[in-house]
Parts: C-alpha cells; structure tokens; sequence
C-alpha cells in the first residue's frame, strides 16, 4: 500500500526539500490548496458560497515548536474571523483548527492550546459560526476531547472530528451522538499502528459505516467527510432510516476533488461543506491529500511527468 508510504514521506525534510523544489508541484499544490493569503482565499469563499455550497476554513501548517509560533497561528485565525465578518456570510463559512497549530505539543502544551484556540472559538461565534477541532494522531486525541469538552461548556457548537480507522472511535462515537455534539467522520489519513487502527480499507469502511449509523441515530450533528460515492449513498440512506431532514447532518468534501459532486449534492437540497485550506506551509496538508486518495496521487505523478 502506498498510502503508509507517502505518510512517512510527509515527516521527511529531505522529501519535503525535493518536492517542494519541483517545478510542477505549485501547479498541482494549487488543486487543493488555492492560496496562500486570507486576500488570496477570499475570492473562492465568494464562488463556492454563491454557488449553494458552504465551507470549513483550514489556516494549514503543523509543525509549531515555540509557543509565540501558537500565537501567531492563533492571530492567523482570529484575522479569517475579521474578513469572513466582513463578508457577512455567518454560519456558510465556519473554521476548522488542528490543535498542533496552537500548541499542543509543547511543553504544557493541553493548557497552551486551549488558551489559544478558546478565542477563536469566541471570536467565531460573535460573527454566527462555529470551529471544528480537527484529528490527528491518535497520541493526541485525549487531550483533544477534553479541549472539546471544556469550550462545549460555552460554546455547545464547537466541532470535533472523529476518524473511522481507529478501534477507539465506535466508543467515542457513541459518547459524543448521545451528548448532541457536531462531529465530522472521516476514515482517516495519519500512519497509525496495527495495534490501534484498522489497516485494510474493507475493514475501515465497515467500521465507518457503523459509526455513521450511531451518529445519525444519536442527537447530535453528523458530518459526512468522505468522497466514496458508496458511502454518499449509505449515508443518505441512514438518514432516511433515522428520521432526519436535510438540514440535520451535511456532506463534507475537500477542495479540488469531485467539485462536480458538491454541486450535485448542493442542488438536490443538501447541506455540503467544503474543507478549504490555505497558507504556506502546506507540505504535510498537501501529502496527507495523495495518501489519502490513489487518483491524488496519479494525477501528481502524471503532472510531473507531463510538465517536468
């Protein structure tokens, strides 16, 4: 499997030396992640909202190593608030936070990334929207939860993301459905061992189709992350089972991929949300995306190949 391969790569200075390096990879790094500015980004908030679809906003980069580096992210966030502000689209257009960003590893790192994220969060819900807290590693989810937790207390609508591939998500799931969070299901895209996670795609599915039903049959607010016309399909139908209108769970997709598919969903009536990232530290973003996906990763090749 490539997949545990390109994650690896993703840890890699000297990968990230070559690839960035490329003179093709800006072309395609521009597929996924279509700017580096908040100035650059607004325009395609502009386009996506007018055409039905609504976004999550990803500041993306990861690799904080002193706590003003936190701060900064922090201050990177609480700029987006001020221009989605100023665009007035309210609830269309809500953020989503890996908590690495604002600290999480440093040394007091849980109590260093609440203090910086708990703004955001406010900030966000002053202008009508809400923050997702994003998965990553499953060495940081417990101090995630509990961050989740605590701003709940707040801020009810603050997000968290749950990730199918691990053993510990069915519990998870379950405790969250019956405490009426938000939360995005994802399979997955971090190299984990066999010892916490699922490592064949068949049983992934299996787990995440499970753990759908348990959100759509709980009393919070399921969000679909997936691209697998399959699962699309399943989730609609397990809606339909448990009762649920059309405004009680969304789609969520990434950008640059099936962009067709956004507007499908958007125009039979669907909420579909699409994950939008930007900035200039995307290297690990953009390798998790081609691990993620095999197409992701033909299409990078076959760009190298015809622009190379």
């Amino acid at each position: 499997m490539l997949g545990p391969v390109i994650l690896a790569a993703s840890r890699s200075d000297r990968m990230r030396r070559l690839i960035s390096a490329a003179p093709v990879t800006k072309q395609v790094v521009d597929r996924f992640i279509p700017g580096e500015t908040v100035d650059d980004i607004v325009p395609i908030i502009k386009e996506l909202t007018a055409r039905g679809l609504e976004l999550t906003m990803d500041v993306v980069g990861e690799d904080i190593t002193r706590p003003d580096q936190a701060e900064a992210a922090r201050d990177a966030y609480l700029g987006l608030v001020d221009r989605l502000k100023d665009l007035e689209l309210g609830p269309k257009v809500e953020m989503s936070v890996k908590l690495s960003m604002f600290g999480q590893a440093l040394d007091g790192g849980h109590e260093l990334a609440l203090a910086n994220v708990r703004p955001v969060v406010e900030a966000a819900t002053a202008i009508g929207t809400t923050v997702t807290l994003d998965a990553e590693d499953h060495t940081t989810l417990d101090s995630m939860f509990a961050i989740h937790e605590e701003l709940r207390k707040d801020f009810p609508q603050t997000g968290c993301v749950i990730q199918a591939y691990l053993f510990r998500t069915e519990a998870d799931a379950r405790r969250l459905a019956a405490n009426g969070s938000r939360v995005r299901l994802v399979k997955g895209a971090y190299k984990e061992p066999a010892e916490v996670a699922h490592q064949q795609k068949h049983e992934i599915d299996k787990a995440y189709v499970r753990i759908l039903r348990t959100l759509m049959e709980g009393d919070g607010y399921p969000m679909i992350g997936s691209h697998d016309p399959r699962l699309i399909s399943i989730a609609q139908e397990l809606a339909r089972r448990a009762g649920r209108k059309l405004d009680e769970y969304e789609f969520q997709m990434l950008y640059g991929i099936r962009g067709e598919e956004h507007l499908r969903l958007a125009a039979e009536g669907h909420r579909m949300r699409v994950y939008t990232a930007y900035g200039t530290d995307w290297y690990g973003y953009f390798m998790r995306r081609l691990a993620e996906k095999p197409a992701n990763l033909r299409f990078f090749l076959r760009s190298m190949v015809s622009k190379g």
